[in-house]
């Protein structure tokens, strides 16, 4: 993989904690130790950050997109404090049973994401800890990492498809970036 120009990260169980209950208002966001500073270091190394994430919360009712917007302010805030940035957060309001074309494992948050940044498939990376997240980058023609946290371990022993890059978290996949980009890759 060469050096992406763009990350696209799942949310939950990548930046921050996931919960079986849904992260339904801004006080239940938590960052993962160190992923604010992993966000940091890949802007600083002019990479740009995009999050794609699937909120069926808001199709079951469980908060509303002004809920939701409060949520995303809030991580906005936390990774503006730590020196990072994010470009763009694209999500899917769907449930599983709508059939829409941006619920990951579909590719469509993806496509939206390259396409507001014009930035090719092969020149972006998704960080993701579940199946869906492996499958909506391999759909778009994005590589894709796996990290340990969220349901990644779960993921790992259970992934069939293929060869697939693993690490424990995003700060791990942000010092891997980071070295790549000093040796020139």
């Amino acid at each position: 993989m060469s050096w992406p120009q763009l990350v696209i990260l799942d949310r939950d169980g990548v930046i921050n904690a996931d919960s079986a209950n849904y992260i339904r208002a801004p006080r239940e966001w938590q960052p993962l130790d160190g992923s604010l500073d992993a966000i940091a270091r890949l802007h600083a190394a002019g990479i740009l950050i995009t999050v794609a994430t699937n909120q069926s919360g808001l199709a079951r009712g469980y908060f509303s997109r002004r809920t939701l917007y409060r949520i995303h302010e809030k991580m906005r805030k936390a990774v503006r404090a730590a020196g990072g940035d994010i470009a763009t957060i694209a999500f899917c309001p769907h449930g599983p049973d709508d059939d829409c074309d941006c619920r990951k494992p579909r590719p469509g948050l993806l496509y939206r994401i390259l396409d507001k940044h014009g930035v090719l498939a092969s020149d972006a990376l998704l960080i993701g800890d579940s199946e869906r997240d492996l499958v909506a980058a391999h759909r778009a023609g994005v590589d894709a990492w796996l990290v340990r946290t969220g349901n990644g371990a779960k993921t790992e022993s259970a992934w069939t498809g293929g060869p697939l890059k693993v690490v424990d978290n995003l700060a791990a996949a942000a010092d891997e970036l980071t070295t790549m980009r000093v040796a020139g890759g």
